[in-house]
């Protein structure tokens, strides 16, 4: 069985590492930005506004180009070419990035009841899924924030409901989903970190306990 230490250690690890699966798992259902434009025409100024999340996003016009509107649209559906690529990659890596959390969920769980370390489902285990979670997601969030303002999606959501008007000064504001991929980012590194703390601990007690027999005098050790 193993010690007390190594059990809190782990079972920490791992809340860490589900409160990092419920964050991801919200943050993945609730907006990610919104993008506003400038609407002018021939009845004055107004403004186009696009809120998305990556499923669904939700087209708003106010006074654009002539009455206010809101009109919902399916992200999948409606992206096109090198920005649909990139938003099911952004998908795929936060899907993979949430399944490398359950896998350090299991092998933390694991340790908190036994003492695995050589193998896979050892501290090696948790250090690879959650270090590949960390930059799984990273990559999604660097990829998203690239194709939101480098592709120009959004403006032609607001095109097919807003012609014949003219849209100018595109701003483009991240929204909490896109934020909430931090906080996963942190709690996995904690998990590590937590483990990390544990392990190196047990290696220095270990290290010291067989410095005695290292430091004697060869005369002593002969006998």
């Amino acid at each position: 069985m193993p010690s007390l230490k190594k059990t809190l250690h782990f079972l920490a690890s791992a809340l860490c590492c589900g409160g990092g699966v419920a964050l991801l798992g919200y943050g993945m259902a609730v907006n990610w930005s919104s993008i506003a434009v400038d609407c002018k025409s021939s009845n004055g100024t107004g403004l186009g506004a696009v809120t998305m999340g990556l499923f669904e996003a939700i087209v708003v016009l106010e006074t654009c180009p002539f009455f206010d509107g809101e009109n919902d649209i399916k992200v999948m559906q409606e992206m096109e070419g090198v920005s649909l690529v990139l938003q099911y990659i952004v998908i795929a890596l936060l899907v993979l990035a949430l399944i490398g959390s359950a896998g350090s969920i299991l092998i933390t769980l694991y340790n908190s009841i036994s003492n695995p370390y050589e193998t896979y489902m050892g501290p090696m285990g948790l250090y690879a899924c959650s270090g590949c979670s960390v930059v799984l997601s990273f990559l999604a969030i660097i990829i998203y924030v690239s194709n939101v303002h480098l592709g120009e999606f959004a403006v032609a959501w607001i095109r097919m409901f807003a012609t014949p008007a003219e849209l100018s000064n595109t701003k483009v504001t991240m929204e909490l989903g896109y934020f909430l991929v931090l906080p996963y980012i942190a709690v996995n590194l904690l998990a590590i970190l937590l483990v990390y703390l544990y392990v190196h601990a047990a290696y220095t007690r270990q290290k010291e306990q067989q410095k005695p027999t290292e430091d004697a005098p060869k005369e002593i050790m002969m006998y």
